[in-house]
Order: structure tokens, then C-alpha cells, then sequence
């Protein structure tokens, strides 16, 4: 448990935050499938990235540390499954990339994970990997991990996807097309959601040699039997956990910068800059990173269906502005860690704040907040969301203060800087 200290006072400050779990993530693998040793600099090192760094290492990828540069030792073609089940926690996005890459992966493959993960939708998926000719089902047949892979030489072909519920569905399909013999063909049949990542996901693929062929986000042809290009690596700081410090200007009347962060970037919760700047603060994009400073903060009316992320992150910031917030097209947001809408409602609502939502949108009448005890749900954005709320309202109390290790293992020391 850890109880946040208001600010004494507006602060002018500039602060780190690690590099894109997004990236990270999407790198470590193309860097296990390309053609030789591979620099990333900058990786996230956190609980969900080691899950995926960890499972590929299990697969027989060689993984050096050099100073803070992870080194990378491609294996195109070389993969081979372990014996043992793999437990990948609470990363869904372990899960679902690493579920196609176990395609390519001589042998069968188990992967599973805690409780949170086993109800978390996967069917889209494994009907994606079928549809290529790869042998992949839900081990208790429900649609959810645990799935079991029979991995090796992956013919491609043609696959017809559902990514309503996920875009990580077709991330993970596009990520191993350069390893199948013949390339793959992806058609979108809904969706998809949360559209940057994919953007993510060809840029990735792009800067390690391995152009997709594409139209809009309805179809995608990735060429096969080419490795990823092996090279240097940068991984851009996290727009996602630059929220909270945007955030945290928001609300107290600070100007915070946070390094590395650019509105040029491909991720979709840099947007969160935009929603902030119309509720009433000053963004500026400076060459060492997007500063924001708070001001007098309004509601207002949000698509936030491609910057799920920052949902808990600007819920917290409209309990502190005039009027009521709406947030639309979210609904995606009942699959993550915990079921995003009804758990922000829930604290937000201990803090004396009138919340609700439905099966579509979340909504936050802004107000005065009150101290609570803030249950974190197993959800380590609930966790730094919240703690945002305590810079401001005295007595706010985060109760699963450790959570935070599956994304952003330095934020409590990152967040203290604010202090200084």
C-alpha cells in the first residue's frame, strides 16, 4: 500500500520514462526471426516484456546484455519448442503475439498464464493460424488460453480475421509472415480496434527490411521466406506511461515534459495530448519531448477507441474538470487486465465521483474528489492512473502499490521526481 502526498505547489519539471512496451515487444521478436544478432536500445524491461523475451530464449534464441543494449542473436527458421507448458502471467500481448510465433517453432507448444489471462478472448486467433494450415486450438475448448501450437515449417496462405475484440489478433499474424514459405494474405473481416498498434506493427517490420503491402486496414500481404534484417534498434519512449505525467500537470497547475516523446509518433496515446490540450491545457512540442501545463480543466467528448491505454489516465483527469466526460467507442476495454470501464467506475466512484458506463462508452461527471483506498483490480494502470488523482486530493491510498512491475517497474521512483 502507498499513500500519494498532494503537491504543495504547481512544479516546471522534466522526467524519463522507459521505452514503448508496444515496440519492445514487437522488436524482440522480429529481432528473434531476422538474420543475425540484432542491437535494441532503450527496450522496456519489464514483467511483460520478460515473458516474451523469456519464451523466445526457450525457443533457443541467444539473448545478450551489453551495457543497456539487449543483443538479439536471430534464429529465422531455427526456432524449437520446449517441453514444459510456458506461463506468460498477466501479458496479454505475450500471449497473442507469441501464440503465432509458436507456429514457426519445431514441436508443440503450450502457452498459458494467471487466471486474469485464461479469460481473456484468443478463438480470433487460433481460427486465423487454422485458416494457414497451422495445427492450433483453445486446450479447454472455451476460446480462451491455454492454447496448445504444433509448430514448424508454415506453409502461408490466405486467412480471413476477426479483430473486433483485438488488433493484436492481426499484429501477431502479420509479425511471422516473413517466416512462413510462401508469405501470408490477411484479410480484415471487423474491426480492427485500436488501429496504431498495427501502425506499430508495420513500422517495426518496415525498419527491419520487410515492407507490407496493404489496403487501409482491410487487407495485408506480408511476402514470406525472407528473414528480418538484422541491424541497431531503437526502441521510442512510451506515450502511454508519458500520460500519467501529462496527467499529473493537468490537475495541479504543473508543466511537466516528459523526454523522447514526439507528436510525430506512431502511437495512438500521444493523442492524449490533444484531448488534454481541449480541456483546457497548453501543449507544446519542444525537442526534448511534448510538454504539457495544466490550466482550467473542462469536460468533454472523446473517441478514445484507438488510445485505450490512456482511458483510466484521462477518467481521472475529468474527475477534476467542469461538467460531465464522455468517453466513446471503449468497449474493447472490458478484455484487458481487468474489465477497465467497470473498475474505473468502481474507483472513481469511492472518491465521491458519479460515474458510469455502458456497453460502448464510459462517463465522468467531474467533481470535488474525496481520500480512498483505491483497489487496483490486478491492473497496473488503475494503479498509476489513480495515483495521479493523490498529487491533487488528499488520502488517496494505493493498495497493490507493486502491480506497476508489469509495465513501468521505475514508476514510483519516476512519479517521486515530481516532488523535487
Amino acid at each position: 500500500m502507498r499513500e500519494i502526498k498532494p503537491l504543495p505547489r504547481p512544479v516546471q519539471t522534466v522526467v524519463s520514462v522507459p521505452g514503448s512496451k508496444s515496440y519492445t515487444h514487437r522488436m524482440f521478436i522480429a529481432a528473434a526471426l531476422s538474420s543475425g544478432p540484432c542491437v535494441i536500445q532503450n527496450a522496456l524491461c519489464s514483467e511483460d516484456t520478460r515473458f516474451t523475451l523469456e519464451t523466445l530464449k526457450k525457443w533457443g534464441v541467444e539473448v545478450e546484455k551489453t551495457g543497456e543494449d539487449l543483443v538479439v542473436h536471430g534464429r529465422p527458421g531455427g526456432l524449437v519448442a520446449c517441453d514444459e507448458p510456458i506461463f506468460l502471467g498477466n501479458s496479454g500481448t505475450s500471449m497473442r503475439l507469441l501464440t503465432a510465433v509458436a507456429a514457426l517453432a519445431k514441436g508443440r507448444s503450450v502457452l498459458s498464464g494467471s487466471e486474469r489471462l485464461k479469460a481473456r478472448p484468443i478463438q480470433d486467433l487460433v481460427d486465423g493460424l487454422s485458416q494457414l494450415g497451422i495445427a492450433a486450438r483453445s486446450a479447454d475448448g472455451n476460446g480462451r488460453p491455454p492454447v496448445e501450437i504444433e509448430g514448424g515449417a508454415v506453409r502461408g496462405g490466405r486467412a480471413v480475421l476477426n479483430c473486433s475484440l483485438s488488433s493484436q489478433f492481426l499484429s501477431a499474424l502479420l509479425l511471422i509472415g516473413p517466416g512462413t514459405a510462401e508469405g501470408i494474405e490477411v484479410l480484415v473481416q471487423r474491426g480492427p480496434v485500436s488501429r496504431p498498434y498495427i501502425d506499430i506493427t508495420l513500422e517495426v517490420m518496415a525498419r527491419f527490411g520487410v515492407p507490407v503491402e496493404r489496403r487501409a486496414y482491410e487487407w495485408f500481404r506480408v511476402p514470406g521466406g525472407r528473414p528480418y534484417r538484422s541491424g541497431s534498434y531503437l526502441v521510442e519512449a512510451d506515450c502511454s506511461q508519458a500520460g500519467y505525467f501529462w496527467a499529473a500537470a493537468a490537475i495541479t497547475g504543473s508543466t511537466v515534459a516528459v523526454k523522447g516523446t514526439s507528436l510525430d509518433s506512431r502511437q495512438g496515446d500521444v493523442r492524449m495530448v490533444e484531448i488534454l490540450e481541449r480541456m483546457g491545457c497548453t501543449v507544446s512540442a519542444r525537442a526534448d519531448g511534448i510538454s504539457v501545463k495544466g490550466g482550467r480543466l473542462s469536460a468533454v467528448d472523446a473517441d478514445m477507441a484507438d488510445l485505450p491505454d490512456v482511458v483510466p489516465t484521462v477518467a481521472v483527469v475529468a474527475a477534476f474538470a467542469r461538467g460531465r466526460t464522455v468517453i466513446r467507442n471503449v468497449a474493447h476495454l472490458r478484455e484487458k487486465e481487468s474489465d477497465r470501464l467497470a473498475a474505473v467506475c468502481t474507483e472513481l466512484g469511492k472518491m465521491g465521483i458519479d460515474a458510469g458506463h455502458d456497453e460502448h462508452m464510459l462517463w465522468v461527471q467531474g467533481g470535488r474528489p474525496t481520500a480512498a483506498a483505491v483497489d487496483c483490480h490486478n491492473d497496473h494502470r488503475m494503479a498509476m492512473s489513480f495515483a495521479v488523482a493523490g498529487l491533487k486530493t488528499e488520502g488517496i491510498r494505493i493498495l497493490d502499490d507493486a502491480c506497476v512491475q508489469k509495465s513501468f517497474p521505475t514508476f514510483w521512483e519516476v512519479f517521486g521526481r515530481l516532488y523535487r
